[in-house]
Parts: C-alpha cells; sequence; structure tokens
C-alpha cells in the first residue's frame, strides 16, 4: 500500500496535494483496496462551483460497497477528471494519478494543517484493519 509523503490525508481517504493555492483531491490507495474493484464513479461538483468542507464532491461503488468522496476543505473547483466516468478502474491502478478527481482553488490554506500527513494516515489505517 502506498501512502505517498509529499500528499494530506483525511481519515475518510481522501487525498489532497496542493502547491500554494492550487490542489487536486482524490481517494487513497488504502480506501481502493478496501472497496475492491470500481465499477463506477461520479464527480458531483463541477468547475466554478464552491467546494465546502464536508460535502460530498463524489461518489464511487465497487462490486462490494459504495462511498461517498468529501472534500475536507473549502475551494473553488477549476477542473474535473472526465475521463474517469469512462475509466473508473484507474482508481484502482493509479488512485495518486490518473485517478484524480478534482482540481481546485483553496479558499484556506491553513485547512491543509488540520489534515494528517503520510505518517500520520498509515498509522490510522494500521488501527482500523485490526
Amino acid at each position: 500500500m502506498e501512502f505517498p509523503s509529499d500528499l494530506k490525508y483525511t481519515q475518510s481517504d481522501e487525498w489532497i496535494r496542493a502547491e500554494g493555492r492550487k490542489a487536486t483531491l482524490g481517494v487513497t490507495d488504502y480506501a481502493q483496496d478496501q472497496l475492491s474493484d470500481i465499477v463506477f464513479v461520479e464527480i458531483v461538483v463541477a468547475p466554478g462551483d464552491t467546494l465546502e468542507k464536508g460535502k460530498a464532491i463524489a461518489t464511487v461503488e465497487s462490486v462490494k460497497a459504495a462511498a461517498e468522496v468529501y472534500s475536507p476543505v473549502t475551494g473553488k473547483v477549476t477542473r474535473i477528471n472526465e475521463q474517469l466516468a469512462a475509466s473508473p478502474e484507474w482508481i484502482n491502478a493509479e488512485p495518486f494519478g490518473k485517478a484524480w478527481m478534482i482540481e481546485f482553488e483553496l479558499g484556506d490554506p491553513a485547512e491543509l494543517k488540520g489534515l494528517l500527513d503520510a505518517g500520520g494516515y498509515e498509522k490510522h489505517c494500521a488501527e482500523r484493519s485490526h
């Protein structure tokens, strides 16, 4: 399982890669592993939408379960990964690469301080696996 050190993580299994005020969001390797084979993705926000902390930005369905993907921060959507709906299996193959869900401008970069670093998220995942 991968835990890239350049990302921030949520306890609900989203990742954020931030460079200045620009950020990208997706679901983690742990999340895709728990869900198993991803068969459907619906991104429910669009460019120009305002992100609200704690609000759903996507639904991911697998052969086992369905899960909501939430925004852990505020911001404004600048781009969505339109190819992901046609290729939901990318989440299983490349959760930190081709399977990004949205790009956005951070509302308040200080909100990232409330998220987990790679070590903290790896520990969180290990605790849930027992």
